[in-house]
């Protein structure tokens, strides 16, 4: 039996995250998981309050959303994770992961000029669920926030970048030498993604 896929959509703050994953979710009729959703559920079950509070419940969601990949994975379906996984913890956490159950991974990581992220942000300030204080996380997030993009999460698998600078008309970047050889193809269009996504649920 193949491994089930764990399609992991990750980046900064304002990167499209949630609008891919979505549309993989939809795509493919997958199972999917954000870790705002669940900390939003959190803020409403225990309240909100200030920055400090607002990271305490980031770190207790990303907890929760590891044990329900576990338990997906273990039934060996494919998933549609979104979050902003920190690199060195997240890498720590899927690789303890994978200690424990059986998947191959896809990293897609949405990336964008970081101006334009840092502009996104101002705009979106609050908009969200006011437990996320976005209004308190901007100084410490706009040096993140004008790289435009996170370290590479080294759990192999497949790596994808996707440049959202331009929603409209994004750019694929697939060519990284320790990609295996289903993405060896170019990958220009997120249509092209989407179909070797499809090769890679068939396999």
């Amino acid at each position: 039996m193949a491994l089930p896929l764990l399609i992991i959509v990750t980046g900064l703050p304002c990167a499209g995250k949630t609008l891919l994953s979505r549309q993989l979710a939809d795509r493919f009729n997958l199972p999917y998981l954000s870790k705002d959703n669940i900390k939003e559920r959190l803020f409403d079950s225990l309240g909100w309050k200030d920055r400090a509070w607002s990271k305490a419940l980031s770190r207790a969601s990303i907890a929760i959303l590891f044990d329900l990949m576990e338990e997906i994975l273990s039934v060996n379906l494919s998933i549609v994770v979104d979050c902003n996984f920190d690199p060195k913890p997240g890498e720590a956490d899927f690789r303890a992961l994978a200690e424990r159950v059986a998947f191959t991974p896809l990293q897609i990581q949405c990336v964008a000029d970081g101006p334009i992220l840092y502009q996104r942000f101002l705009e979106r300030s609050g908009k969200r669920h006011p437990g996320h204080v976005d209004e308190q996380a901007l100084d410490g997030l706009a040096p993140l926030l004008l790289l435009g993009r996170l370290e590479r999460m080294q759990i192999g698998g497949y790596y994808v970048e996707v440049d959202t600078s331009n929603f409209m008309y994004p750019i694929i970047n697939s060519d990284f030498e320790d990609n295996p050889p289903a993405f060896t193809q170019p990958i220009a269009t997120l249509e092209d993604l989407f179909q070797a996504i499809a090769l890679l649920l068939q396999s």
